[in-house]
């Protein structure tokens, strides 16, 4: 799921590279496929996806092969959060004061974007609704320049998207402050199709640790430690997230 700055991009795909060689199999073309056609392939052996979708959309229909511990600013542990930023010039400091500006999302289906979002102005709302409106950007980056571009007040960027800019694209969080910190959550999970056994999903993450100690300088550009095993139970604090904001009234991000 993370794809840019270009270094992660390369990083990522040379660490996949190694990963098919050990493994000793080809990539296949995922053109023309939407991602959750991709994620449900029953040829799937190895991606990522979003812990919200993974908890509706997927649920049951792929398998866990772990999850990404990163050690990154607002990143360790196998968890990360959601930094809600707005403009360094803005007055307003604090959550409380944003109350009828304009929000922006990457995706309605986002646990960064939106879920932890939500559940972090649930306690905030009046009458169901704290922003005046919400813009889909379609992406974090997108979401970032609605920000710099004024087009948007707040918005909730993933903490390794966010360190990954920071380090590597400096000028697109220019001129941007965190305003606040959503509640932690388990990071990215890596997936593989509903069919593997247990023992398939064992060897594939013992090969995605086994190449990232081969490549310590992938590693260290993608801030990432080990692969920590996982399963779709570690993810229900994605929905317990959804279910609080629920309780207090704010069901949808508005």
């Amino acid at each position: 799921m993370y794809t840019a700055p270009e270094p992660i991009r390369q990083a990522n795909e040379r660490w996949l590279t190694r990963i098919l060689e050990r493994l000793g199999v080809t990539r296949q073309s995922a053109e023309g496929l939407s991602l959750p056609d991709l994620w449900r392939s029953p040829n799937l052996l190895l991606t990522q996806t979003c812990g919200y979708p993974l908890m509706t959309l997927l649920r049951g229909q792929v398998r866990v092969v772990g999850r990404p511990r990163y050690e990154l600013p607002d990143s360790n542990g196998g968890n990360h959060c959601s930094l809600l930023l707005s403009r360094a010039d803005d007055p307003r400091r604090t959550l409380p004061a944003f109350h009828n500006s304009r929000g922006v999302i990457n995706d309605e289906g986002s646990n960064s974007g939106m879920n932890l979002l939500r559940h972090r102005l649930a306690p905030l709302h009046r009458d169901g609704q704290f922003f005046t409106s919400v813009g889909i950007s379609g992406a974090h980056r997108e979401s970032l320049r609605w920000l710099r571009e004024d087009r948007a007040d707040l918005a909730a960027i993933d903490s390794v998207t966010f360190a990954y800019l920071a380090r590597h694209a400096e000028a697109e969080v220019a001129g941007l402050r965190v305003v606040a910190r959503s509640a932690f959550s388990p990071t990215l999970p890596y997936i593989t199709a509903a069919s593997a056994s247990d023992e398939q999903i064992e060897a594939l993450r013992r090969v995605m640790n086994e190449t990232l100690r081969e490549l310590p300088d992938v590693a260290e550009i993608l801030g990432l430690q080990e692969v920590l095993p996982a399963t779709q139970s570690d993810y229900q604090v994605v929905l317990d997230y959804q279910q609080e904001a629920e309780a207090l009234g704010y069901g949808r991000l508005r």
